[in-house]
């Protein structure tokens, strides 16, 4: 191989490395509204979602809903699954009355060598049920989170979209914030690599914006550096903390 190709290689290579990872949890309604088919089938994964490539996942440390005012642990519900042709994990939840149903996971933390660092998504989706949109900007107590600005269902292709990324319950200034789009039939190509993610920050609030330019379900990852390191072959490395929210645009 030629320097020259030596250096695309490498550079490709880079562009590779670099493209986000995103917590998943993405149900199989993002609605409920009969009672006869009140069961929501969710897939829980790691992965790219945009270039669908997926990402081995171990079972998760928390995996549970917030409705009502009540926690439930959803853990033993998790069974093995694939996604993308990688270890992923599904669940299904009866939803018997009116609420807004809040599923979160929390991983064990992934250690990624291309960044010498551990990534640890909180990641949660919001459902409505039965008429109910009553408690869709409520906390859900995850280490870290985004706290929607704006309803997160119920919104069509083009809206602008805000949500406030917080960390132990307090904004986080200055947040970057990864946008990928759940390209699950593989139908949209990003026009090059830096299409693959979108990029905003939050403001000195926490808060960030964003505008959907297409139907489908879209994820938001804020990102932060954990307060505490873990260890890997016997050496401390950082850990990247991510506040992920999935929300689906009509």
């Amino acid at each position: 191989m030629n320097s020259k190709l030596a250096v695309l290689a490498l550079l490709s290579l880079a562009a590779t490395a670099a493209n986000a990872h995103f917590g998943m949890v993405i149900p199989d309604k993002a609605y409920v509204t009969d009672q006869k088919a009140g069961t929501v089938g969710l897939t829980v994964a790691f992965a790219h979602p945009m270039e669908r490539n997926g990402m081995t996942m171990a079972k998760p440390n928390a995996f549970y809903v917030v409705a009502n005012g009540k926690k439930t642990d959803l853990a033993a519900s998790l069974k093995k699954a694939k996604l993308f042709g990688k270890d992923a994990w599904s669940s299904s939840y009866k939803v018997a009355r009116p609420g807004v149903y809040q599923f979160v996971v929390e991983p064990k933390p992934y250690w990624e060598p291309a960044e010498d660092k551990f990534i640890l998504h909180y990641t949660k989706v919001v459902v409505p049920a039965y008429g109910d949109e009553d408690g869709w900007d409520a906390p859900t107590s995850a280490k870290a989170e985004i706290i929607p600005l704006t309803r997160p269902f119920g919104n069509w292709a083009g809206n602008t979209f805000q949500g406030k990324v917080v960390v132990n319950g307090k904004p986080v200034a200055g947040a970057d914030v990864e946008i990928e789009f759940y390209n699950k039939a593989g139908k949209k190509k990003p026009a090059t690599d830096y299409h693959v993610t979108q990029v905003v920050k939050a403001d000195a609030n926490g808060v960030f914006t964003y505008t959907a330019p297409w139907a489908g379900w879209w994820g938001f990852a804020a990102l932060t550096d954990a307060d505490y390191k873990l260890k890997q072959d016997g050496k401390e490395k950082p850990v990247e903390i991510g506040a992920v929210l999935w929300t689906k645009f009509e």
